[in-house]
């Protein structure tokens, strides 16, 4: 798989990172709507750990972008740019941060009892063991990594819009391997601490109704990031790209932090 897509021609003044981990090509339609505005690259994750994925980023935007540049991160997309945004501070003019998980263990808790929550009965009969199967075994097929992120982006969704799948391929193997190590790193309270470091401005674009609590982002971050800022949007998942009633504020607020 090619780990660059590009929209526009140099220079190239942002980039956008995926989430999952192992979840390549999601940020597609993101890239597009900005390309309208600004040049555009979309590097796709292949690593299967958390260095390795810095380094492949460092090495696609030392190559392919103007220097600093806007980060954008959705999802492990976020903790990813905000992990390389510490470790490469030349690197990034600034970080922008969209649907992030929390930086804290303890807001966590219940972000997997809320989505369950919002099934139907029906769907969680079916959600229960493909969750059971993606939390203990050692290989997923695409096709229930598949189904398991369609129920899961219902329940993320406040008023889904009508869209195409964007995702190029899931890749479990990534998406374990990865997740374990940001998991400790999260735990071990060294991923907040990585925000010491950072010395670009940070916005934190969240939506209300994401499962992933906003206070899990805000409160952490507004006490470790010197200039940063946090943007609740109302009637808002986890994809704030894809909601009815938010994708227009999503894409005006965007558009001008960049």
């Amino acid at each position: 798989m090619d780990n660059l897509r590009v929209y526009g021609h140099s220079p190239f003044n942002v980039a956008v990172v995926h989430g999952g981990p192992g979840a390549s090509g999601e940020m597609a339609p993101v890239a597009r709507e900005l390309s309208s505005y600004v040049s555009v690259l979309e590097p796709l994750q292949t690593a299967a750990s958390i260095e390795g994925q810095v380094e492949e980023l460092r090495a696609i935007l030392e190559k392919n972008g103007r220097l600093p540049l806007t980060l954008i991160g959705f999802s492990w997309g976020a903790w990813l740019s905000y992990i390389f945004s510490a470790c490469y501070p030349l690197f990034v003019k600034k970080l922008i941060l969209i649907g992030s998980g929390p930086f804290e263990k303890k807001y966590a808790a219940d972000i997997m009892k809320i989505r369950l929550e919002r099934l139907s009965q029906k769907e969680n009969e079916e959600a229960l063991p493909l969750f059971e199967v993606m939390s203990t075994s050692t290989f997923v097929d695409s096709d229930t990594m598949a189904r398991f992120g369609d129920l899961m982006l219902k329940v993320d969704s406040y008023a889904l819009l009508p869209h195409e799948d964007e995702l190029i391929e899931y890749r479990y193997d990534i998406y374990c391997s990865v997740w374990e190590q940001a998991s400790r790193l999260r735990s071990s309270g060294e991923l907040l601490k990585l925000g010491e470091k950072i010395r670009c401005p940070v916005v934190a674009i969240h939506g209300d109704y994401d499962p992933h609590p906003a206070e899990g982002v805000r409160e952490p971050l507004s006490g470790i990031i010197k200039d940063f800022r946090f943007v609740l949007l109302e009637k808002c998942g986890h994809r704030p790209w894809l909601e009815q009633r938010a994708r227009d504020a999503f894409y005006n607020i965007l558009k001008s932090e960049i």
